[in-house]
């Protein structure tokens, strides 16, 4: 059976992903940089767990290798969310996700999908298709966008022979996320009896999954090599956010009232914008 190596194992989306991957027979190989996390998660007993801190990166380490040989590579890991404005991202990040995974390709990996962002469109409006040229405007999106580019690169010459997909993510939410995201600070809203929750105007349009569905999506795009390079991991419908907050109230059959327009729309995000998905629908209905 298949190997397939997961960094960011322990992040909100790899828990998921590793679960998938688990439950569909394949051999895992799990990595993240807190084991203590690691041991604590469901599946840390069914996979095989390797510790790696990629800031720890060695370039004279042969990380095919020392990841025992995988067949396949679901690259999830990055450092310092949700902090998108941070320089960081393109100083250190940057380079060292680039020299790892052209380091494990050299030494022999031949199938990688790496996790994008649909922050590198930029501040374009509407539907956004993944041949559309990219204008990421803050340093998260302008490091996945770079470091996309050089992998693409890679695809283009002879030494280097693998199948290369990117993921471009877009809204998220589920058991898990980080305390910031919206539905986590609802539910905190929620449990602890608040008589409001504050939120923007609400009118934003945006395109959402659950966390269970982008694992999903991202393993079935990893598993399969008809359909290569950039895919958008989306619903391809656009929903109000003020609409989802109301509609995920009706589910869980609470009710609070919204104070919107108590915080400003974000500068680094449009207005309204979704994901086209047809490249998706060839994966997922093939």
């Amino acid at each position: 059976m298949k190997k397939i190596l997961i960094t960011g194992a322990t992040g909100f989306i790899g828990n998921y992903v590793v679960a998938q991957l688990l439950q569909k027979g394949y051999n895992v190989i799990a990595t993240s940089s807190d084991m203590d996390k690691a041991k604590k998660a469901e599946w840390y007993s069914k996979v095989k767990y390797i510790p790696f801190d990629l800031k720890r990166f060695d370039e004279s380490v042969n990380y095919f290798t020392f990841f025992e040989c995988p067949d396949a590579m679901i690259h999830l890991a990055w450092e310092g969310l949700p902090n998108y404005k941070e320089v960081f991202h393109v100083e250190e990040n940057l380079p060292r996700h680039y020299k790892f995974l052209k380091n494990i390709i050299q030494n022999g990996l031949k199938d990688i999908t790496v996790s994008g962002t649909c922050l590198e469109y930029g501040m374009k409006e509407g539907c956004l298709i993944e041949n559309m040229d990219c204008e990421p405007g803050n340093p998260y999106a302008i490091a996945k966008n770079e470091l996309r580019k050089k992998l693409e690169l890679l695809t283009q010459q002879d030494e280097f022979q693998f199948h290369f997909k990117w993921v471009r993510i877009f809204y998220m939410h589920g058991k898990g996320q980080g305390p910031n995201s919206l539905i986590s600070q609802l539910d905190k809203a929620l449990e602890t009896s608040e008589p409001v929750f504050n939120m923007s105007g609400g009118e934003q349009e945006r395109d959402f999954l659950s966390v269970e569905k982008v694992a999903d999506y991202i393993v079935k795009i990893a598993l399969q090599n008809k359909v290569l390079g950039v895919i958008n991991c989306c619903s391809g419908k656009p929903v109000a956010v003020r609409q989802f907050v109301e509609d995920y109230l009706k589910q869980q059959n609470k009710s609070i009232r919204l104070n919107l327009g108590y915080y400003q729309y974000t500068d680094y995000e449009p207005m309204k914008f979704w994901g086209d998905n047809k490249k998706l629908k060839k994966i997922v209905n093939d």
